[in-house]
């Protein structure tokens, strides 16, 4: 019994020894670094090598039968798009003679929107101001613009130029007609000088036969020179005094300073100031103005207080919601603080708990050495 039990150790002992040993060479190749690098199968490395080569040649004869299949697919790829191009350009040429033939622009429904000629021809926005279709939405037309102001002042200029010149023959008709009375009255005086001659001849001749008559004659007819002058400067009188008391200087009349470009126009040489009810009608318009402006003035001032009581509630809400929003921060800051010292808590705790009950066997550098030293 005893016999058996040593040879059953004796056999595992020399086996133990055998297997150390065979460790011990097994560490001795693969810890070493030059046997390692340069003890290399090279009956292994020429096969794998072989077939690396026979694996590269087997792909490239692939792919060049890949690449000639592919050159092919790709040329009768470009035979089917040339195809297909020219079909569409025999379509789309058949579409364009259709169109020019069968729809040629001018009977499309949409021509009046991109005809070249469309602005040149079209009729503008705004032809006067008294267009029929400038109406208040049209934006054309506003309160002050005056286009006929050109034509009304070429007319205004006309209209002047001809009162002008009405005015100059007026003034030369008048000019002719003083000279044709000067004219007169001279050929009268010559007349009545001619008679004073004959007289004074026939005196002369019938002076011895009638001196008292010649005297007698010679006084009427000065009475009678002396009273024609006073009649004639008496009617100069009167009619001055005429021409005076209707003319335009001492009459005032309104008329008289009315234009002719418009009732609301005034000559401004002839006009001799308002009238009492226009006057009182500039007073009336004042008023109301004032009275309007007053009620504006009102109405801003009410408008404003509104809004000033608007702007009072507004900032009051504002507070209140500011006030909200900071007390609702501080409670979400007070439970924040709470969770992170509970927070902190916790991991003081769990530090504790690690550093008490988990880590307590630290690993010493024996532990280290046991790694590394077999080739398991």
């Amino acid at each position: 019994m005893h016999k058996v039990d040593l040879l059953l150790e004796t056999k595992e002992a020399a086996a133990r020894e055998a297997r150390r040993e065979r460790e011990k060479q097994r560490l001795s190749r693969i810890f070493n670094s030059r046997h390692r690098t340069m003890g290399v199968d090279m009956e292994a490395l020429r096969s794998q090598v072989e077939e690396w080569k026979l694996r590269v040649e087997t792909e490239k004869r692939r792919d060049e039968t890949y690449d000639a299949e592919q050159v092919l697919c790709d040329r009768v790829a470009q035979m089917l798009e040339e195809e297909e191009r020219q079909r569409v350009r025999r379509l789309h040429q058949a579409v364009q003679e259709f169109r020019e033939q069968e729809q040629p622009p001018h009977t499309r429904r949409e021509w009046d929107l991109y005809n070249p000629e469309g602005l040149r021809l079209d009729r503008p926005a705004r032809l006067s101001d008294y267009d029929p279709r400038c109406g208040p939405a049209s934006l054309q037309r506003f309160a002050g613009e005056d286009l006929a102001l050109p034509t009304r002042r070429r007319l205004q200029q006309c209209r002047s130029l001809e009162d002008q010149r009405a005015e100059r023959q007026r003034a030369r008709a008048n000019a002719q007609y003083a000279d044709t009375l000067e004219d007169k009255k001279r050929v009268e005086l010559d007349l009545r000088a001619q008679q004073l001659a004959q007289l004074e001849e026939e005196c002369r001749r019938a002076k011895d036969l009638a001196t008292a008559d010649y005297n007698r004659a010679q006084a009427a007819e000065a009475a009678e020179q002396h009273r024609l002058a006073c009649q004639r400067e008496q009617e100069d009188n009167q009619a001055e005094i005429h021409n005076h008391l209707t003319g335009q200087l001492l009459t005032e009349d309104p008329a008289m300073a009315e234009s002719l470009l418009g009732p609301h126009r005034i000559i401004t040489d002839r006009w001799k100031g308002m009238s009492p009810k226009q006057v009182e009608a500039v007073w009336k318009a004042q008023e109301e103005q004032r009275r309007e402006n007053q009620r504006l003035r009102e109405a801003e001032r009410q408008r404003e207080a509104e809004w000033e009581a608007q702007r009072q509630l507004a900032a009051r809400a504002a507070m209140a919601l500011e006030e909200k929003e900071r007390l609702s921060r501080l409670q979400l800051r007070k439970g924040l603080d709470a969770y992170n010292q509970q927070l902190a808590q916790e991991q003081r705790a769990q530090q504790q708990y690690l550093q008490r009950e988990v880590y307590t066997n630290p690993p010493s550098a024996q532990y280290h050495l046991q790694f590394n030293t077999s080739s398991r």
